[in-house]
């Protein structure tokens, strides 16, 4: 494919007699019809644009691994839809920022703060949006607060989360499993990381939602979620604990009050966003795939495999807003100008044919997906995303091992934006199960019944005294997990115990 000189950040003067600017004549002088701009690009919004797959799949045939698009308000801007290209935009920062601040449509004011993505292009002085010294100093403090964190504790809280969950539909044989469970289990988690346990509640994971999903009340929303994070930062620069935030404040990279309170957002939304979607999307796979439900249940493939699966197939984030060029440069046999905006396709990027000729095939045990970026802006928390999905749908799976889903698949469904797919319900059935202790140890596995002295039981009756067993010389006490088999207690370790 020969190099185009094509310039979406509106470099290029237009043509003679071309209507001005924003008039609707410009999409009747493309002659593309419905979905179709300026200059015959194609637009990532409006009704052409609800299947946002198929029309990548369209953009890729017709202009290869990086393509011209429209936002709104027929903002131009380059759409990455190869994996090789988007990693390489990722890992270049010489080349490529996430300072919108340099993008033209940002100087020019055609996507300013009226532009209805607004909220995603201002720049903010946090780590995701710094580059150089004032990155390495942002990004520090906060890969050094997260290493702090003990995986060990966080997954049995996790599994105590989990319980308490599950408790609250267990005994009704039937649940939502987005509304129920995937979308309040990662908030509950974060909350714990970040120190504010007592903030957990239906308003936060309401007020959350709402600010994602960029509604009327969203402003007031992040007002709220702000107020209570700013409210615990200043709690916690008077009285530090051992938690997140605690260590952020500490770090030698000196936070400030609103550095903190602004990393704190950045944290609950991007992790919160994420894993929500990621919980759902995997529970899904398992209701209505019967190869994975299989494959779990015949020891072939483990929850965490399913996740990485899961992450190549639907990832959290469908797409990042944005990259912008620093010099002018070439990528994916295009000339991107200085100033060029470009999209992060992380979808599109992860379904390349170049990479995935078959879809169909298995991506056990491969995990250069996009669904985490790369380079210098990689997702420092995905470890914490990966940890509250890999025991929470584990947990939700023993808890309710014949959970089947309540709808027909196609009923399913989502709710929708350029930067990922929310599904918004999913509702399923079982056989009513009676609530459990939440801090009780649950069984790992059915154990045989010809070795039914090592089960753990839970119908309350009382242990056999030790008098009345067996006696074998030299009398060594074995706690539990020795008496457990080898898979038994890699599984148990997995799960925190």
């Amino acid at each position: 494919m020969t190099t185009e000189s094509h310039s979406p950040a509106g470099t290029e003067e237009p043509p003679l007699g071309a209507p001005p600017p924003g008039c609707p004549a410009h999409g009747i002088r493309a002659g593309g019809g419905p979905g179709v701009g300026p200059g015959g690009l194609r637009r990532l919004y409006g009704p052409e644009a609800e299947d946002l797959d198929a029309l990548y799949e369209k953009l890729r045939a017709e202009h290869g691994p990086v393509a011209p698009v429209l936002l709104h308000n027929d903002v131009p801007i380059w759409v990455v839809l190869g994996h090789a290209e988007n990693l390489h935009m990722v890992s270049t920062p010489a080349h490529y920022a996430r300072d919108s601040r340099l993008w033209t449509a940002v100087q020019d004011g055609t996507a300013g703060d009226d532009h209805p993505l607004a909220p995603h292009i201002a720049w903010q002085p946090i780590c995701s949006h710094a580059e150089g010294d004032e990155h390495l100093r942002l990004r520090g403090a906060v890969t050094g607060a997260m290493s702090t964190i003990d995986f060990r504790s966080l997954r049995r809280y996790i599994n105590r989360a989990t319980q308490r969950l599950v408790n609250v539909f267990c005994e009704l044989g039937e649940a939502d499993l987005v509304g129920q469970f995937a979308e309040h289990l990662p908030m509950s988690v974060l909350c714990e990381i970040i120190g504010m346990p007592e903030d957990y509640n239906d308003r936060m994971v309401q007020a959350t939602r709402d600010l994602l999903k960029g509604t009327d009340t969203a402003i007031a929303s992040n007002e709220y979620v702000m107020g209570v994070l700013t409210q615990h930062t200043l709690r916690r620069r008077a009285e530090p604990e051992d938690d997140f935030t605690s260590h952020l404040i500490n770090h030698p990279a000196r936070l400030t009050d609103d550095e903190v309170a602004q990393h704190l957002r950045l944290v609950l939304l991007a992790a919160y966003e994420a894993t929500a979607n990621l919980i759902a999307n995997v529970l899904r796979m398992v209701l209505t795939d019967p190869r994975f439900r299989a494959q779990l249940n015949g020891g072939q493939m483990t929850v965490p495999e399913a996740v990485e699966q899961s992450l190549w197939n639907e990832p959290p984030f469908s797409a990042v807003l944005g990259y912008f060029a620093k010099q002018d440069t070439e990528l994916g046999g295009r000339r991107i100008r200085k100033g060029d905006g470009l999209l992060f396709g992380i979808a599109p990027g992860n379904v390349d044919p170049r990479i995935r000729p078959d879809l169909a095939a298995s991506m056990q045990g491969n995990r250069s997906h996009l669904a985490f970026g790369g380079g210098p802006h990689e997702c420092p928390g995905q470890d914490i995303g990966r940890a509250i999905a890999d025991v929470g749908v584990d947990a939700l799976l023993l808890r309710l091992p014949d959970v089947e889903l309540d709808c027909d698949e196609g009923d399913l469904r989502w709710r929708a934006s350029m930067s990922s797919r929310h599904l918004v319900d999913l509702p399923v059935r079982f056989q009513p199960k009676p609530t459990q202790d939440v801090m009780q140890r649950p069984s790992v596995r059915a154990l045989p019944p010809q070795r039914s002295h090592w089960q753990v039981t839970t119908d309350g009756s009382a242990p056999a005294s030790p008098m009345s067993q067996p006696v074998t010389p030299p009398p060594v006490p074995a706690p539990e997990p020795a008496r457990l088999g080898a898979w038994q207690r890699l599984l148990r370790w997995w799960r925190g115990y």
